[in-house]
């Protein structure tokens, strides 16, 4: 799921990148100029990642929309994840873009402020955005319209190990950002392990990036040029930049992935670490001493208390020739039934408010057979929970990823003693603004 560091001309002779290909006009293409493809009884339906484990929902699902509407057909096609980008580009140049497709919120904007998807707000039932979370239903929204419907979710809880709280005097961990640079020494001086693990490595998670939001950092503004160089956002820099320098993050962080921090608290070197509840599994089957001393919790939080939440959509293409069909279609897949079945099938969380209240109740009603399934279950329903306090923290708008590589080699800059951190912040803002006024005059 990398992408290139950095935006380059196109050269004939050479393989593009997906960011050059969504940087260049070439993407106008999407905007359905020229002769539609044919019309025809099917509708072609992309996802990413979901077969063959999902196969027997997905052919239920379609085959009951296909008795609701006589006459049409579902084609459906699972696409890997790493090569989404590339095939969806090829299918629009070819004429023979999907009508609907599963998309990472990302990858979303940059199609639809190109032009690429349809406006779903002009086709949708007045009672449509009801039936959704509301904070993720607005996070589907860009520039004023709605171009795509929310399905399954992911919200980040901590994981701590019991044991490393214990030795650093700790009987939870702490709950705001504000509270970590204690509780970071205290693990540090008391155990020799490390607190926590939050990558600064540009193109890999955006746990940072979020955590800036959380302390009240606003990144751009109207005119998506640079809003972080504030008070508030010196604050956040130096916060990292701070720890860092004291030791008190692992060195790494500036040249390894999320990866590394999963590595680090499977091996017991990391006392918290944010993850899905799912991953418990993962870490029950490959270092079960440490899950075993593992307790899921709320996530770290600004003090609104608000946390992230990773969403999938589904959009519908603009070259699509029956688009009321495709967002029948699209809601008839994440309507609160059909949710709540595949929540429980995937193990992640349903965007729609009734199938939410479903698996918060069946949760509850759960008799897990043993202590592993009922740490799974506890971490589960502390996911469910968090949602009430959860929205999309950084928007997926087009450059996003830009912004955050800009911001976290500066910081690493910072980090490293190369430079000071308000120097680092102002370093970022000038670089920002200079892509920013190029792409957005």
């Amino acid at each position: 799921m990398t992408k290139p560091r950095q935006d380059r001309p196109l050269r004939p002779g050479r393989r593009w990148s997906r960011r050059e290909l969504l940087g260049t006009g070439l993407l106008a293409l999407l905007a359905g100029c020229g002769v539609r493809r044919p019309s025809g009884p099917e509708l072609q339906f992309w996802t990413l990642d979901l077969a063959p484990k999902f196969n027997d929902y997905l052919h239920g699902v379609i085959a009951a929309w296909e008795r609701d509407n006589p006459g049409l057909k579902v084609r459906w096609t699972d696409v890997p994840w790493g090569s989404v980008e590339r095939k969806l580009l090829a299918a629009v140049f070819a004429r023979t873009a999907p009508d609907v497709v599963n998309l990472n919120p990302l990858f979303a904007a940059n199609l639809a402020s190109k032009g690429g998807l349809l406006d779903l707000g002009p086709l949708l039932p007045p009672e449509a955005a009801g039936t959704y979370l509301p904070l993720i239903w607005q996070a589907s929204r860009q520039a004023g319209g709605q171009f795509s419907i929310p399905w399954y979710l992911t919200a980040r809880i901590s994981l701590s190990n019991r044991d490393l709280l214990d030795r650093a005097g700790y009987s939870q961990p702490p709950g705001r950002w504000e509270e970590v640079p204690a509780f970071a020494e205290a693990v540090r001086s008391r155990t020799g392990k490390y607190a926590l693990f939050v990558t600064v490595v540009p193109d890999d998670s955006a746990e940072l990036l979020e955590s800036m939001v959380q302390m009240g950092v606003t990144l751009q503004d109207q005119r998506q040029r640079a809003a972080f160089n504030t008070p508030a956002g010196r604050r956040a820099f130096a916060f990292w930049t701070d720890l860092y320098r004291r030791g008190l993050l692992p060195r790494e962080v500036v040249s390894q992935g999320y990866r590394r921090a999963v590595e680090l608290y499977q091996s017991g070197e990391l006392a918290l670490l944010s993850s899905g509840a799912e991953f418990l599994r993962s870490i029950q089957t490959n270092a079960p001493g440490i899950a075993d001393v593992t307790q899921p919790g709320p996530p770290l939080t600004g003090p609104d208390g608000l946390a992230n939440v990773a969403v999938m959509n589904l959009a519908v293409s603009r070259q699509s020739t029956k688009p009321e069909q495709a967002l029948s279609f699209a809601l008839y897949l994440t309507n609160a039934l059909n949710q709540a079945r595949f929540a429980e099938e995937a193990r992640v969380l349903p965007s729609a408010r009734q199938a939410l209240e479903r698996i918060k109740e069946n949760l509850l009603q759960e008799k897990p057979a043993n202590a592993q399934e009922a740490l799974v279950r506890q971490a589960r329903l502390q996911s469910v929970e968090t949602l009430g306090q959860a929205r999309v923290l950084v928007p997926a708008t087009p450059g996003v990823k830009r912004l955050q590589a800009i911001l976290y080699r500066q910081l690493q800059r910072a980090m490293l003693g190369q430079i000071d951190s308000d120097q680092a912040l102002s370093e970022a803002e000038r670089d920002w603004n200079v892509y920013a006024e190029a792409r957005w005059p």
